[in-house]
């Protein structure tokens, strides 16, 4: 015979515990709560692991010793040891610090094997129009609307638009003589790229022999 959930106290003398009836977990008291992640089989890496398959943002290490009432320190150590972990284990997902904290990711090496799978029968999030104006502000921030437009040689009004509902790029600051605005990516778009910095983005050389030429186009167009 299958298991129920436990709805009543342990004395039947005093009846279903408060919110039973209505379906809603009692209140614990909070010296319940308090555990020790060294009384789990894993220990302190296997806590912080079940903490980074949840997390939808990067997460730091005081966070994560905040929440597990460790030292910082000992997160620290636990995640370089995770990191080496599953890099010595050739796991398919690894352990990386970007936008300001710790997140896990599918290995740069089975990159074609995630990309088919993501790529077979759907369509791409972003537009070929969107990728190339997000491109133009991600390495030519701060960067007003007019000036991508001018590289891109066409209105990126309605794309700007998008990137900034999706959460990509961000208004951050005005010219004092046009009072155009300038844009810049967010650490979201960092987050998203699997990146720490700017710093870390490749170099546009490789790809775009032409990248110098950018700005005399852009001010022939304007002529």
């Amino acid at each position: 015979m299958s298991e129920t959930p436990v709805t009543e106290t342990a004395d039947p003398e005093l009846g279903p515990a408060d919110g039973a009836d209505e379906g809603i977990a009692p209140e614990v008291p909070q010296d319940q709560l308090a555990f020790d992640v060294n009384d789990y089989p894993g220990g302190l890496r296997s806590a912080i692991e079940a903490v980074l398959m949840v997390v939808d943002e990067p997460v730091t290490e005081l966070e994560i010793a905040s929440a597990l009432e460790i030292p910082v320190p000992d997160v620290e150590s636990a995640l370089a040891e995770l990191e080496e972990g599953y890099a010595a284990q050739q796991r398919g997902f690894t352990l990386r610090q970007v936008g300001g904290g710790w997140r896990i990711y599918s290995r740069s090496d089975y990159a074609p094997v995630v990309s088919k799978f993501i790529l077979a029968g759907q369509q791409a999030k972003l537009t070929q129009a969107s990728l190339e104006t997000l491109a133009v502000i991600a390495y030519r921030q701060p960067v007003s609307r007019a000036r991508v437009s001018a590289v891109r040689g066409v209105n990126v009004d309605g794309v700007v638009r998008t990137l900034l509902t999706r959460g990509l790029i961000e208004e951050v600051g005005t010219d004092e003589e046009s009072t155009a605005t300038f844009y810049g990516t967010t650490s979201y778009f960092l987050e998203r790229l699997g990146l720490q910095t700017l710093d870390d983005l490749p170099a546009l050389a490789p790809y775009l022999p032409e990248v110098d030429m950018l700005d005399e186009i852009a001010e022939s167009g304007r002529a």
